[in-house]
């Protein structure tokens, strides 16, 4: 009898077909990864497990656990199950964690609700969860809140809610989409390691195929709500039948082709920037400290030219953004687009400011979603000194979305009636509209699956030809840098550690840090002759 049994599993809701005849089994100790793209029912088939749909929704076939019927089980007995017998880890740990409760309440919270143990054995639990997943409390103490984590380290607090009374079942719902490359090796290593020492069985949700090609025994691919391909990772990777899964494996693998760069001429001037943070007291009176997010930053970015910005998370990259952005004055240095300087006395620079534009990593949280789309890509117009108006401003709305794949019928509508990926064209399109010297694209392309990864990127390929672009790529997918940058960096707590052209970079990585990073991506195999 398999751990988790999910045979000819049926969902619709309010009579829309989401789930059709999905069938797969999890056993203990195995990792069973569910890969697709968006919308395909990936977290639809997690949530028909934990018994968490909307309303509305009907459902049908078999889904047991130990063999015991969750289809038809009663909310109070589902209740009973969940966190005891399926732990569940979710994609966004900020969003899962309560801001306002420590990170030791929250772990302990599931353990009071079943009423595992009394408080003072579930705040030892506790402890001993969190050490277990790399938080010991000798360093980070039960009292902290999630702001004061980084995101892995947010992410461990999620893993350690749900493994505090060692589920025979743990969910992982694509929990390093948003983490660097190292962060996500550790991560992938302690699920990995949790499923050997528990013996529990992870049913792995993701997007990421280079993740799963590391992680999992077995690999399900769905497709609009359907299995149409499952087997054991080894031999679906090399003998792969259906169209759509090499379509996926080819996605991840996806070559971009960049028009040639014009010769060098500066745009934007980095010369030994310096930004730092004051640090709370601990103590009364005490003198507060001091942290260095960048320090000593130098660099040129030409006209024409694609740069690339990698490292882990709090190493300096965000920080740095913002200074070029003129949105945090710097301690040191100067910055300078065109010859002009971003910040001004202790003032930004507006004439400057509006050179530049910026693309960020959520494509619906960075649009309120009142506006239709007309208004949202017209927003840099408050920049210029007179915008366009009437048919000019109209023929500007239609030439930036048809430019980015979009129709000028789109601009109409509002931004929940599109896709993840339809949301970054708009994005893209909003910062255009203004013909930006420089555009920043911030993890532009991180919270995206992997074919719509692919089609952005041509996009931006394309874009570079007809706009002559320059922009600053800043990313933790070391694949994509690869594929759209002519040059990259690599920051390592607050300074620079290497730079150079791209490919020579990844090819030939000098420094111990960009080889660290390089060997902590996870790659894909490659294709064998059964693929063809």
């Amino acid at each position: 009898m398999s751990l988790l049994e999910i045979h000819n599993l049926s969902l619709s809701i309010h009579s829309v077909g989401i789930l059709k005849n999905v069938s797969l089994s999890v056993e203990p100790g195995q990792i069973v990864a569910v890969t697709g793209e968006s919308g395909s029912g990936k977290s639809m088939t997690a949530l028909a497990v934990m018994q968490l749909l909307p309303n509305g929704a009907r459902t049908s076939g078999a889904l047991r656990l130990d063999g015991q019927d969750l289809l038809g089980l009663p909310e109070a007995e589902m209740c009973a199950l969940r966190g005891a017998a399926i732990g569940m880890v979710f994609q966004e740990p900020m969003t899962a964690l309560n801001p306002v409760q420590t990170i030791g309440a929250q772990v302990m919270e599931t353990i009071l609700i079943h009423k595992a143990m009394p408080p003072d054995q579930a705040e030892a639990r506790a402890r001993e969860v969190l050490t277990r997943v790399g938080l010991p409390p000798e360093k980070f103490p039960l009292d902290r809140y999630p702001h004061e984590l980084s995101g892995g380290q947010r992410q461990r607090v999620v893993i350690a809610m749900a493994i505090a009374l060692r589920p025979r079942l743990l969910i992982a719902d694509e929990p390093t989409t948003a983490l660097d490359v190292t962060t996500q090796a550790q991560i992938l290593d302690l699920l990995k390691g949790l499923v050997t020492e528990y013996g529990m069985g992870l049913l792995m949700i993701t997007h990421d195929l280079a993740v799963v090609a590391g992680m999992a025994d077995r690999i399900v691919v769905m497709r609009n709500g359907e299995v149409v391909e499952a087997g054991p990772t080894g031999h679906l990777l090399t003998n792969m039948r259906h169209p759509y899964t090499r379509m996926l494996f080819e996605a991840s693998n996806h070559q971009v082709e960049l028009p040639a760069t014009v010769a060098p001429a500066p745009l934007l001037s980095v010369s030994d920037v310096v930004r730092d943070y004051r640090l709370p007291r601990t103590r009364l009176f005490e003198k507060p400290g001091h942290h260095r997010a960048v320090d000593h930053v130098s660099f040129t970015l030409n006209r024409g030219e694609r740069l690339g910005l990698v490292g882990e998370s709090g190493c300096g990259k965000s920080t740095l953004t913002r200074a070029i952005l003129g949105l945090e004055e710097v301690q040191g240095g100067q910055i300078l687009l065109d010859g002009q300087p971003v910040f001004t006395g202790h003032k930004p620079n507006l004439a400057v400011r509006r050179k530049m534009q910026v693309v960020f990593q959520d494509p619906f949280g960075s649009f309120n979603p009142r506006h239709r789309v007309a208004r949202l890509i017209t927003e840099p117009f408050h920049l210029l000194e007179t915008p366009p108006t009437g048919t000019e401003r109209q023929d500007r709305i239609a030439e930036m979305l048809t430019a980015v794949g979009l129709s000028p019928d789109d601009a109409g509508k509002y931004i929940h009636e599109f896709s993840g990926g339809q949301r970054q064209r708009i994005a893209i399109a909003r910062a255009l509209i203004i013909r930006p010297e420089l555009i920043l694209f911030d993890e532009a392309v991180s919270a995206l699956d992997v074919s719509v990864r692919a089609q952005i990127l041509d996009l931006l390929a394309e874009l570079c030809a007809v706009y002559d672009l320059t922009y600053l790529f800043i990313s933790h997918d070391l694949s994509v840098v690869r594929t759209i940058t002519d040059r990259v960096m690599v920051m390592q707590a607050g300074k620079i550690v290497e730079q150079g052209e791209t490919e020579a970079v990844f090819a030939d990585p000098k420094h111990p840090y960009t080889r660290a990073l390089l060997a902590a991506a996870p790659r894909l195999p490659e294709i064998g002759q059964g693929a063809a």
